[in-house]
């Protein structure tokens, strides 16, 4: 028991377990964020342009209440009344949250894609040394034109 106490200790003190950890919490956090900014700023005007005040309550009822009751003004009084219900609207915030948080995490990688990107790697050599008298000479070059030199 005590070994595989000191093996836990060893597996959560490696560094990628810490940065994992650190990385769902502010994911979690971001997520809270874009969730709001999706159901709070953009779906309440999507919802005007749509005809429907409240996009959240975009609902279909598939099977009836208790009371046999099909229209509802709002999903929780449709899921209160036991109706079934397809809720259009929730989904459409769900998928709306996902493009959000997918381009956010498209352009965070770009940026540190480009910041980590190698150095250029140096053009290649147009000249060459002449070994005899150390004079910078085209590549191509069969003699040396300082020396005269032949170049092999």
């Amino acid at each position: 028991m005590k070994n595989i106490a000191k093996e836990f200790k060893q597996f959560v003190m490696r560094g990628n377990v810490i940065d994992m950890a650190v990385g769902i919490i502010i994911g979690g956090a971001f997520t809270k964020i874009v969730n709001s900014m999706v159901a709070d700023i953009l779906m309440p005007p999507l919802g005007l342009l749509l005809g429907q005040v409240d996009f959240s309550n975009w609902f279909v009822v598939i099977k009836a209440g208790k009371d046999g009751a099909r229209d509802f003004a709002t999903m929780a009084a449709a899921q209160d009344a036991g109706a079934t219900t397809l809720n259009l609207g929730l989904f459409l915030n769900a998928i709306i949250s996902f493009i959000i948080v997918a381009f956010c995490i498209f352009i965070l990688i770009k940026a540190i894609n480009k910041l980590n990107k190698p150095a250029p790697a140096p053009a290649a050599p147009a000249t060459k040394k002449c070994p005899f008298c150390c004079s910078d000479i085209a590549l191509e070059a069969t003699r040396c034109p300082h020396c005269t030199s032949e170049i092999k």
